[in-house]
Parts: C-alpha cells; sequence; structure tokens
C-alpha cells in the first residue's frame, strides 16, 4: 500500500493570497502546500480522500491516471471544491465515481454541486457520482478494510479514515476516547496540527503531540499546516518519529 499527499496545507493554501510572510515566501518547495488531500493506492485500486480546489494540479503532479473512488472526511469548501474533476476520470474509466461520506456531508455535496444531480444541457460535462452514505464503523472495498472513524473538528462531527496500519485524521481539535481506541497500533499517523499557537477547531502542534504519546504510533506526519509553520524550522523541533508532510511526499506500508 502506497499513500501520496497530494496537498498539506490549511484552507488558505499556502503561499497565501497576498502575503510575503517568511513561509509564503519561501524557497523551499516543502513550504508550497495546497489544500488537504490523500491518494491511497494498493495492488491496482486507488481512492483519494477529498476533493480540494487544486485536485486538476494535485494529481498530474503526482501521476495519478485514475481514481476508484473517493472518501470525504467533511464538507466545508477546502475539502470539495475540486469535486468537478472527476468528470475526468468518468471519461477514461468509463463508470460513475463512488463516493462516500457521512449522510449529512453527503447532502451538502448535492446542495453545492445541484447541477451534477439535476437534468441539464448537453456539453461540457458533469461528473457522475455514485454517493454512498457511511453509517457503520467498517468498509470492506476491493479487498481493503476501511474505517470510519468521528472526530470533531471543533463542535462539527467529521471523519478520520484508518487503512490498515495508516490513519488520516486532519481538521481536528478533539478525539473522542473510543476513537482513540481504534486509532491504536498504527504504523503511521497523519494528523492535523495547524501551527504551535491554539486555535478553536484544529489542534496546535502540542496538542498533537499529546495524541502523539497517546497512541505512540511508528511515525507520525503533521499535516493541514499553516503559513505559520517554515518546515525545515519546525521539524527541527519536533520529536523524533514525528515530521511534518508536504505535497508530493509518498509512503510506503506494508499490505
Amino acid at each position: 500500500m502506497k499513500v501520496v499527499v497530494l496537498g498539506s496545507g490549511t484552507s488558505h493554501g499556502i503561499p497565501a493570497v497576498g502575503c510575503a510572510c517568511h513561509v509564503c515566501a519561501s524557497p523551499d518547495p516543502r513550504d508550497h502546500r495546497n489544500r488537504c488531500s490523500i491518494a491511497v493506492t494498493w495492488r491496482d485500486r486507488c481512492v483519494v480522500v477529498d476533493t480540494p480546489p487544486e485536485l486538476r494540479q494535485q494529481v498530474i503532479r503526482s501521476q495519478i491516471r485514475r481514481i476508484d473512488a473517493l472518501f470525504f472526511t467533511h464538507s466545508h469548501a477546502d475539502h470539495i471544491f475540486g469535486l468537478d474533476d472527476i468528470r475526468r476520470f468518468n471519461e477514461m474509466q468509463q463508470v460513475d465515481m463512488p463516493v462516500f461520506a457521512r449522510p449529512e456531508t453527503l447532502q451538502d455535496i448535492e446542495r453545492s454541486f445541484r447541477y451534477v444531480f439535476i437534468p441539464t444541457q448537453l456539453g461540457g460535462g458533469k461528473p457522475r457520482l455514485a454517493l454512498t452514505p457511511l453509517t457503520g464503523a467498517r468498509l470492506e472495498w476491493e479487498g481493503l478494510s476501511i474505517e470510519a472513524i468521528p472526530v470533531y473538528h471543533g463542535e462539527l462531527e467529521v471523519l478520520a479514515y484508518r487503512f490498515g496500519d495508516f490513519a488520516y485524521v486532519t481538521d481536528v481539535s478533539r478525539i473522542p476516547t473510543e476513537s482513540m481506541e481504534r486509532l491504536r497500533g498504527l504504523d503511521i499517523l497523519m494528523l492535523g496540527a495547524l501551527r504551535w499557537e491554539p486555535h478553536t477547531t484544529h489542534f496546535n502542534i502540542e496538542q498533537a503531540l499529546e495524541v502523539v504519546r497517546e497512541l505512540r504510533p511508528r511515525r507520525t506526519f503533521f499535516t493541514h499546516l499553516a503559513h505559520n509553520l517554515l518546515h525545515a524550522e519546525t521539524e527541527s523541533r519536533l520529536p523524533a518519529g514525528v515530521r511534518l508532510a508536504y505535497d508530493g511526499l509518498i509512503l510506503d506500508l506494508p499490505d
């Protein structure tokens, strides 16, 4: 199994519009962060978690030529607004794209992309989506066991996902006890850690490190990073086994 980080940045993206701070102006390519998304591949299958506005550029850069399913954490703009780009995969693969998310997230997608779900004139094309609500804790899909794990983004319940010994937990400020139990025994944890300063709807780095100390994964990568965090400087302050994700990072895991 392989995980590709398509985007590792917060909702503004980095460089942020109109900003010339030391991170937004950094020459280090690891400080240039698209909005958050990952691709998980195994055998000849590929699933993508979230479709940020830069999805087209992300899949081209990472040479992702097929997507077999989409999983959504929640319906905020930075996590869904690249959904129209899926129509290219519909054309190439000649199938409706399976889409998995909480029922409330699917309802938001239907409202936000109303033109997809109503009759419209021909021409231009639109994505063909097969919406499937996630109501259970686990999904067996194409030979892979995928767990949907509830966490909180402020007061909003969103989903984290576990693929075998890898878990993706972004946009998080609180993890319930029962969800923490489902995140034990990980090889790799990818966890949202916005910045050093506190935030109302995201873990800061110290809070994320507390989670790491409790769960003790073999490796951890922080994601959903703001422009307060210079990659090289921040990594120099992190403990062993904890690093920052960056756009284009590829992680190999046992099947």
